[in-house]
């Protein structure tokens, strides 16, 4: 070897080297690679940590509630819960409203989707539940799939013949548009959360936002006026519903109930009082003053007493059935005229939840789930849909209440259910004499604060103009 030139014993390791790395490459090439069976087994292989890890994202109370500090947070989300139950309860009533059904089925809505909440939510703090524009945007769908036109009967007495409408018939009908509306929009909330779309939130901008439950506000404060003048109109839903809805009432406004229009002015006056108080004096009072029970109660005290649906023709709640309704399958043949709206109610009542999540979560120093909330809220509606129940989302005046008297955890949010739930089974009947105008004072004065939004006007005409247009 020593004889050999360095230049000619470099090429010939160089040959060598280059001979046994083909030679491995070729082998390599030729060995089998793992069949497409194999990887799917790799991939859904089930150990008992990646179980654990599974089970503990979807029911994120199995990692908080092992663990909670009883006698540090009981007591604070006993009063919280109670707090926020009491202001459930007229809520769930005024709102069914909104959404076209009964109001018990208002109550339904106020029980299931926030028991169930409790175990899927990450947030500590939002109150699920029915919502003002969520319910009107479920209400515009329900009264175009059920208008009053589809339910008019002829009867006869004696010789007159008369055309009325059957409120029974149209009343159930809705209800199976809301339950199918309802089931199609937990549905899609579960797909997008599986695929993990939690992140669309952040594509709505807040001015989109704020000008879109501005203008719900609108439309909601709107429907509310004939209930506060005790006139009957038709509802109307889809374009220049607004305009439809002010020439109905002004066209009967001299049909107005005088005692109705008393009563509910009253309520509003009181509420708006209350509501100014607590703001003023929120950090002196332990509890926010509970207004809208309140209003509930005396209201239906006065017209029990007074018995102003007889003598004065005051429209009252109605019949509301003792305990819960079993749970029945929704009419899937709506689903064509529904899924468009389905889909878009979805991402709205999404957006609001995990905006208000956020808030929270930031202001107490913890972390929420943007995909496990989106599945949460499809949970809470798919699963709550076959209990009678229609589309729900976070609260923001709910969600106040319930983080202001102390709320802790998510326990709190279970007690308010367990309230609504005592309401249902035990003492609904005592609602019966409710009269409709309190349910829409509650509604009108809740929703004066996003009327405050349109001071966001000239700030964005100052700041970006793209966004003042994204608005309107």
């Amino acid at each position: 070897i020593s004889c050999i030139s360095p230049h000619i014993f470099f090429t010939l390791e160089m040959n060598r080297y280059c001979k046994c790395a083909i030679s491995n490459t070729c082998v390599r090439r030729t060995e089998p690679g793992p069949s497409s069976l194999t990887r799917v087994s790799l991939l859904v292989r089930c150990s008992s940590d990646r179980a654990r890890s599974v089970l503990f994202s979807v029911l994120p109370i199995l990692s908080w509630l092992p663990s909670y500090p009883v006698r540090e947070f009981l007591f604070s989300d006993v009063v919280s819960g109670l707090s926020t139950g009491v202001v459930q309860l007229p809520q769930g009533l005024a709102y069914a409203l909104l959404a076209a059904v009964p109001p018990v089925f208002g109550l339904y809505s106020s029980f299931y989707p926030v028991l169930l909440y409790t175990f899927f939510g990450t947030s500590r703090h939002v109150s699920m539940g029915t919502f003002a524009v969520i319910s009107l945007m479920t209400g515009g769908v329900v009264v175009r799939e059920a208008p009053d036109s589809m339910f008019y009967i002829q009867t006869v007495n004696g010789t007159n013949m008369s055309v009325v409408l059957d409120e029974v018939a149209r009343d159930a009908r809705r209800v199976q548009v809301a339950m199918v509306f309802t089931t199609l929009t937990g549905a899609i909330q579960i797909v997008l959360g599986l695929l993990r779309f939690g992140f669309v939130a952040i594509y709505l901008s807040e001015p989109l936002v704020r000008g879109f439950t501005t203008a719900a506000a609108v439309h909601v404060v709107i429907s509310q006026l004939k209930y506060l003048l005790g006139v009957k109109t038709r509802r109307y839903s889809g374009l220049l519903s607004v305009i439809y809805s002010l020439q109905a009432v002004f066209s009967r406004i001299t049909e107005t109930n005088v005692p109705t229009l008393l009563l509910g002015l009253s309520c509003c006056v009181f509420l708006y009082v209350i509501k100014d108080l607590n703001e003023r004096f929120k950090k002196r009072l332990p509890i926010p003053i509970p207004g809208e029970i309140i209003v509930v109660i005396v209201s239906t005290g006065v017209s029990y007493g007074m018995a102003l649906s007889n003598d004065y023709h005051v429209d009252v709640v109605g019949e509301i059935p003792t305990g819960l309704l079993a749970p029945a399958l929704p009419d899937f043949s709506l689903t064509p005229n529904l899924i468009t709206d389905a889909f878009a109610v979805a991402i709205v009542g999404y957006s609001m939840g995990i905006s208000l999540a956020k808030i929270f979560a930031l202001k107490h120093k913890y972390s929420v789930d943007g995909n496990q909330e989106l599945l949460a809220h499809g949970l809470c509606n798919f699963i709550s849909s076959f209990f009678h129940t229609f589309v729900v989302t976070c609260s923001m005046s709910r969600s106040m209440v319930q983080e202001s008297t102390g709320g802790k955890t998510q326990i709190a949010g279970l007690l308010a259910s367990l309230v609504v739930l005592l309401v249902v089974v035990a003492i609904g009947f005592v609602f019966e004499s409710l009269p409709q105008t309190a349910l829409a004072a509650i509604i009108m004065v809740n929703l004066l604060g996003m009327f405050k939004q349109f001071r966001d006007i000239p700030h964005l005409w100052r700041t970006s103009k793209i966004e003042l247009v994204s608005i309107r």
